[in-house]
């Protein structure tokens, strides 16, 4: 069986980047996932003048149009890296919120796929056929959570 997610107030919805989870990594909060993974865009950039703003604007969808804006340069290594980035984030964010973690457990060995209609890489895309790599993400991110936990029933 397949799970389909996408909107955050839809079923599943903590999957998405735009749950109101937030994380706490290298000692910055940050209030969702969408926050942060804009953010990284502009490490080390000139243009990194905006994290700040990311960083502090209300919604998930403010920092996704910030983040998304055309007229920034993101860094130059950001196709090699964006997908650690974003598991890194996913990740953090399932670890620190027990309750989402449990919704993410209880999907057993279900297919995840985001279906957003538009993204072809993170989703599904309109035609079922993207890459979705936030679905894999959340798959890889759901077994390291599983092996956490075995080891440290072990250690126990």
């Amino acid at each position: 069986m397949t799970i389909y997610f996408y909107k955050a107030y839809e079923p599943y919805g903590c999957f998405s980047n735009f749950s109101p989870h937030g994380i706490k990594i290298q000692g910055t909060y940050w209030s969702t996932v969408e926050h942060y993974y804009q953010a990284q865009k502009f490490v080390g950039t000139p243009d990194a003048a905006i994290i700040p703003a990311i960083h502090a604007v209300q919604t998930p969808e403010e920092a996704a149009a910030l983040g998304r804006c055309c007229t920034r340069k993101v860094r130059l290594d950001w196709e090699e890296v964006k997908t650690k980035v974003m598991r890194e984030a996913v990740l953090k964010k399932f670890l620190t919120h027990a309750d989402i973690r449990e919704v993410l457990l209880s999907t057993g060995e279900q297919l995840l796929v985001e279906n957003s209609p538009i993204d072809y890489f993170w989703g599904c895309g309109a035609e079922k056929t993207g890459q979705n790599y936030l679905g894999k993400i959340l798959m890889s991110v759901r077994e390291e959570i599983r092996k956490l936990s075995l080891l440290s029933v072990i250690s126990e």
